[in-house]
């Protein structure tokens, strides 16, 4: 199973909305450089599919990749349906694991006050950087160890 990158996004805060910033560095360990939720812990990516952007557009909002404040954005892939262990390469030499499946929003975020929903808490998925390597727009994502 295999997707695209679709965006590469950071931010300096938490709980801000990210930038595509088109191309960065994966650390093992810590995650994206330059984002604030990078460091030494099991959420150290995020990945929302833009097919789950997708359903937020559908229903009226004007979303794009890195509004759900999510690291990758990918396509092609059914982030979702990726059980925890799962291994992932991420672009030409990153590799990644899945440690979570969506997440407790304790604070509403703009999103939902928008829409009444938000996806990245049921579809997003979360992955602690294994091996570094770069990441950029139309990179490949794939499953290299299914659990």
């Amino acid at each position: 199973m295999a997707g695209r990158i679709v965006a590469v996004c950071t931010s300096e805060k938490k709980g801000m909305r990210k930038t595509n910033i088109g191309v960065g560095m994966l650390t093992p360990d810590h995650g994206l450089e330059g984002d604030a939720h990078a460091g030494n812990w099991h959420r150290q990516v995020s990945l929302l599919a833009l097919e789950s952007i997708g359903k937020m557009k559908e229903k009226g909002l004007d979303v794009n990749p890195g509004d759900f404040a999510e690291n990758l954005t990918t396509e092609g892939i059914v982030l979702v349906d990726l059980p925890v262990g799962t291994r992932l390469k991420i672009g030409p030499q990153a590799e990644g694991e899945v440690t979570q499946i969506g997440k407790v929003c304790h604070d509403r975020c703009a999103i939902y006050y928008q829409a009444g929903d938000c996806v990245m808490p049921r579809e997003g998925i979360f992955v602690k950087i294994l091996k570094g390597g770069p990441v950029r727009v139309d990179d490949i994502i794939e499953v290299t160890e299914n659990v």
